[in-house]
């Protein structure tokens, strides 16, 4: 039988709690989730009697299961359980169960119909309830706030303990994801915006655990740390990150083209003016122009090259960057070829012809050589790694009804995912 939804629960000594969660937990499951399902209990190296409370659990009620690990770390578990699943939908929650339990079907529904990839809670999105101190929810807008800031991240909660992810895609990222603790959470969900991953949000009615034992400075602490690692990280090596866009990004059409038009464009303006000042400024001493033009334009062929490469298609580090300036210099030669084309011409017409008159003549052939350019770069300098054919769709049949099963379509540009029962 397969199973649809895979719930885990990570604890560290929670010997006084985990029973409850759990029995609530699944009777929830029972009365609302008509789906195949399983609640694993992962116990992170607890030195109470949490494993034996859970190893009790599973055999009491049907469909829950337990796992230790002999290592601490929220991260740690949730990825080696969720690496080792065979749901098709991967999820989790806090052992105080601080977030409604009505939120659970609306936090997998959308992963099972294939509108998102991934789903979490969150206590600042619209239409939330939250009762919480002050302090965690100064801490928790401001963690946000440096999320948007330094990394560029577009979900408003990463620290809800509520989320779930499609099985697929967990086995492309997590094995991306290196934080073994709370930084977990950010970090895959930094990992699935980069990848251009759906993430959709869920409002919870979230009531704050007094009991928590939550060191929230050192928390916050690591956090930042593991903020600082991620945005040095993505700085020099993106490779992995846009290998997973290429084969299960959402993109809507057209929408990558024009957004890396609307970078070439304005890298194009401020590489042309530096190549006009420089020629300029070069021109006041040497006797040829066409040296000039030359010097100029094969300075800003390597400037616009490298900004192109960083800004508008989004490569970071140095693999590869060598070959792609050689092959830039073939675009050099083409400029070059107009360049010098246009001010022999000029110089024919008019011989003579004064610094700016000259500059024009520049500006316009290196203009008429740009829609070129940004096609070679498309296609050939910074063109995407061949990805792997396509995969035809595939049916799972799950034993015992009619039970949805999640069939992927994809192609290099497309990647479409449906919701099909199987009678």
């Amino acid at each position: 039988m397969t199973t649809v939804l895979d719930v885990v629960v990570p604890v560290f000594n929670e010997q006084a709690t985990v029973g409850a969660c759990v029995r609530r937990l699944h009777a929830h499951l029972v009365a609302t989730f008509p789906y195949p399902f399983r609640i694993t209990v992962a116990d992170n190296a607890s030195t109470d009697a949490t494993w034996a409370t859970a190893q009790a659990l599973a055999a009491e009620l049907p469909g829950v299961h337990a796992v230790h690990l002999a290592q601490k770390g929220r991260g740690r578990a949730l990825k080696q359980v969720w690496l080792g699943s065979d749901a098709l939908v991967l999820a989790y929650m806090d052992v105080d169960l601080s977030t409604d339990l009505d939120a659970l079907w609306p936090l997998v529904a959308p992963l099972m119909s294939g509108h998102s990839d991934v789903a979490i809670g969150s206590r600042l999105a619209r239409g939330s309830r939250v009762v919480r101190g002050a302090q965690r929810e100064v801490i928790s807008r401001c963690y946000n706030l440096v999320l948007r800031g330094a990394l560029g991240a577009r979900f408003t909660d990463a620290q809800c303990g509520f989320k779930a992810i499609r099985g697929d895609v967990a086995r492309e990222l997590l094995p991306l994801v290196e934080d073994p603790s709370w930084f977990f959470d950010t970090e895959l969900l930094v990992l699935a915006e980069r990848a251009q991953l759906r993430i959709h949000e869920v409002p919870v009615d979230w009531y704050d655990d007094p009991d928590s034992r939550v060191d929230v400075v050192s928390t916050a602490r690591d956090d930042l740390r593991g903020v600082w690692r991620m945005r040095r990280t993505l700085s020099s090596s993106s490779a992995p990150v846009a290998a997973i866009a290429e084969k299960m990004g959402r993109r809507m059409p057209g929408a990558r083209v024009a957004r890396q038009a609307a970078s070439f464009v304005v890298i194009g303006v401020a590489s042309t003016v530096f190549h006009l000042g420089l020629f300029a400024l070069l021109r006041q001493g040497m006797a040829s122009a066409t040296l000039a033009n030359a010097i100029a334009l094969l300075v800003a062929t390597i400037v616009n090259t490298s900004w192109n490469r960083h800004w508008t298609f989004g490569l970071r580090g140095r693999e590869g960057a060598g070959r792609q300036q050689l092959q830039a210099l073939v675009v050099f030669v083409l400029t070059l070829a107009l360049t010098t084309a246009g001010l022999g011409l000029l110089h024919t017409v008019a011989p003579g012809a004064p610094t700016w008159l000259e500059t024009t003549a520049v500006a316009i052939t290196t203009a008429l050589s740009t829609a070129v350019k940004f096609v070679l770069m498309r296609t050939w300098i910074f063109a995407p790694a061949s990805t792997s054919p396509p995969v035809a769709a595939r049916a799972t049949s799950v034993e015992g009804g009619e039970i949805p099963t999640l069939v992927v379509e994809e192609d290099q540009h497309d990647r479409r995912v449906q919701l099909i029962d199987q009678g």
